[in-house]
């Protein structure tokens, strides 16, 4: 019985993934929320855009490693100059003003010899014919995985995938959800959406025949090559080209997904996405686990040599020139919860972890000057701390609506500002964020044009220089500009009447309780009173569009690492009240417009950061949002995982990483190694209490004998 349970307890007893070879080049991750959309034309969250980016290939990407970030080709021979044209059809210079320019055109060359992954969508019989481009409901009866499908097929990426992929963005069964930006800005998408609206809605069963319909904005120009034209002066364009909308999708995986009977066995684009990436989505079961494998048609492309000094020193460089993508096959395990994904980290069952709240000071301590280092059992184990401030930005807001805190005047601007001075969000920053984050000073966050550091970069409305440091203007200072603002200690100076503001919240829950208590007590330092008012997701939407709410919080992510990404929240004719815009505060300075407008037509320079020096010593002063901070990314890898540096805007890093799959079998085999001697002592307790009793039996057996 003893031999028994100890040979049970192999050197993998708690291995999660017991049919896995020991030896095998697969990345281990996890995710903690299903994908809803795999479509390119349909995703737009940062947890599905972890498996479409290895999928999809958009005709541009930003260098792995170069910062600031810059775009380079992926399918593309090169990216795009655009070509301006005015009124009547004649060329412009590259230098013209924004204002003669009528139309951009991006003329895009893709590379010859792309293919598609093996896909059912692309198999023919003998004679040419699509196999499963006409099947029954017989047929598809014994099929719920792509796999299911005898046959598969491939064939070159054309140019004409990437102008289908692009009125795919009109159609309204798709809902996509930058069809509204994109038809403001592609010539005829907007009159295409109608009429593609006005066809389904006549023939609500039957398919769109996408190329049925012209576009005039997108054409192509030969079997490689295809043309796009924006309306006037657009340069933020080519960053839209690097994200996953703007990737190829061919005809025949619409053909084959759109026949009945599809879409109820998760047969969908949204669900088994079709791509030339390095990678294909070869098993989707998100309530357990997603599996990408290396694409066997990959095209090909090589680890890049161009860094820094950094970069170098860091070993990032190590790769370079070599062939990508590295690793054969990730697997990505469902984990709803923290506390398990971090012990099997700790264990070595996954590659890379983030650091929740409740493993920080597990993980991660501070130096006397503030700097965060890992803690001494992380180094112990060749564990490495990863740190990138976000191209994100958290702010509270103000309805500039609203009859008290909103308006242009002085006195409401030294309101905001005193409320903005009594918001301490260095405090907290180090309460809530572990020390994750950094002060905002004005709505670009650092590693984008416009973005100024330090001393120079600092909100003189809040902050100050004191031994070359920027710190938080006194509560004192604060006090006065609300005296001046006409709330002496708070009370309204010709009613006597206390400040009473409201602060509008989706925010539910324990965690919740605390910040919002914090919130009230930054604004006692004033003696004025908060009052919150929680609700749902839905009814804070309306308070929004109505302009019913009087404060409220709010963050936005870059879609792209341009100030206008940004300032765009602030501009007036974006307001949310009678608009939609995502201008939510429904701010509207218009020397701030006139300046916008301006900006966000210019190339990076001198020219264009003198603007945008106008712009923030503006928005600064009016305080339209307290800016509270910039997220700081905290993360953990293994020391058998290369090639990790954060890039914000890329979504396409799988390819680069590499691991040792001999070190990290090695090291989960030493921290997980059996504890034998319970089941020893176990053995041992039960021959002790049973050995009396067999003894005695046999006794009796010989008596009786």
């Amino acid at each position: 019985m003893g031999l028994g349970l100890m040979a049970g307890c192999s050197d993998s007893w708690n291995d999660p993934y017991p049919d896995s070879q020991a030896d095998a080049n697969v990345l281990y991750s996890a995710f903690s929320e299903r994908p809803k959309h795999l479509d390119p034309a349909r995703s737009y969250s940062s947890n599905e855009v972890e498996f479409t980016g290895q999928i999809y290939e958009p005709p541009l990407q930003y260098h792995f490693l170069k910062r600031p970030y810059e775009l380079i080709p992926l399918t593309a021979e090169a990216v795009p100059a655009p070509r301006y044209f005015d009124a009547d059809g004649n060329e412009l210079a590259a230098d013209s003003p924004s204002e003669r320019i009528a139309e951009s055109v991006y003329e895009i060359r893709i590379r010859p010899g792309i293919r598609y992954q093996p896909h059912p969508a692309f198999a023919r019989d003998g004679a040419g014919r699509y196999l499963y481009h006409s099947l029954d409901a017989a047929a598809l009866a014994d099929k719920s995985r792509i796999s299911d499908f005898p046959h598969s097929g491939s064939r070159e990426l054309t140019a004409a995938d990437y102008v289908y992929q692009i009125k795919r963005l009109a159609n309204p069964r798709l809902s996509s959800p930058i069809f509204g930006l994109m038809s403001e800005r592609i010539v005829g998408l907007k009159e295409l959406g109608d009429a593609l609206e006005q066809a389904a809605k006549a023939h609500p069963d039957a398919a769109l025949k996408l190329d049925d319909y012209p576009l005039a904005g997108a054409e192509v120009v030969d079997s490689h090559t295809y043309r796009i034209r924006i309306k006037g002066k657009y340069p933020q364009f080519s960053y839209w080209l690097a994200m996953p909308f703007f990737a190829p999708i061919p005809w025949e995986a619409d053909a084959f997904y759109d026949q009945p009977g599809m879409a109820d066995r998760n047969l969908t684009l949204d669900w088994q996405p079709v791509g030339t990436g390095p990678y294909y989505l070869a098993e989707n079961d998100p309530n357990r686990r997603m599996v990408l494998k290396k694409n066997p048609n990959f095209h090909g492309e090589t680890y890049p040599v161009d860094g820094d000094a950094a970069d170098r020193e860091a070993g990032l460089l190590a790769d370079a020139g070599r062939p990508l993508p590295f690793v054969d096959e990730a697997v990505f395990s469902l984990e709803k919860e923290t506390i398990p994904y971090w012990s099997k980290f700790l264990q070595g069952y996954y590659d890379s972890s983030g650091i929740s709240s409740d493993s920080f000071d597990q993980a991660v301590q501070f130096t006397a000057g503030g700097d965060p280092q890992l803690t001494d059992s992380m180094r112990d184990q060749d564990i490495h701390l990863i740190t990138a401030v976000s191209a994100s930005l958290w702010y509270v807001g103000f309805n500039m609506l609203d009859p008290v805190v909103g308006g242009l005047g002085e006195d409401r601007q030294k309101l905001r500002q005193a409320l903005s001075i009594a918001f301490d969000y260095d405090e907290f920053i180090s309460i809530f964020l572990n020390g994750r984050g950094i002060p905002a000073q004005g709505p670009i966050p650092p590693g984008l044009f416009g973005y100024v550091d330090g001393v120079a970069g600092l909100n003189p409305y809040v902050y100050e220089a004191k031994d070359g440091r920027v710190q938080r203007q006194s509560i004192e200072t604060a006090r006065r500009l609300l005296a001046e603002a006409g709330y002496p200690n708070g009370r309204n100076a010709k009613t006597g009447e206390p400040l009473v503001l409201y602060f509008d919240t989706m925010a539910s829950g324990p965690d919740a309780k605390s910040r919002l208590d914090w919130m009230k007590k930054q604004l006692d330092k004033l003696n004025v009173q908060l009052v919150v008012r929680g609700t749902d997701y839905n009814r804070f939407q309306d308070k929004m569009r109505k302009g019913n709410a009087q404060l409220f919080e709010w963050g936005w992510n870059a879609d792209y690492p341009d100030p206008e990404n940004f300032f765009f929240l602030l501009y007036g004719p974006h307001k949310k009240v009678a608009t939609g815009g995502e201008n939510a505060a429904n701010y509207d300075n218009p020397e701030f417009n006139r300046l916008f407008e301006r900006m966000k037509d210019m190339d990076n320079g001198p020219e264009r950061q003198q603007v945008i020096d106008q712009m923030l010593e503006i928005v600064r002063r009016d305080a339209p949002w307290i800016f509270a901070y910039y997220p700081k990314s905290f993360g953990l890898r293994h020391g058998w995982v290369h090639n990790v540096k954060p890039n914000l805007m890329a979504n396409n890093t799988l390819k680069y990483r590499r691991i040792d799959p001999a070190l990290r079998e090695t090291q989960r085999a030493e921290w997980n190694r059996p504890v034998l001697w319970p089941i020893a002592l176990l053995v041992g307790l039960l021959v002790a209490v049973i050995a009396p009793a067999v003894v005695a039996w046999r006794r009796r057996e010989r008596k009786t004998a």
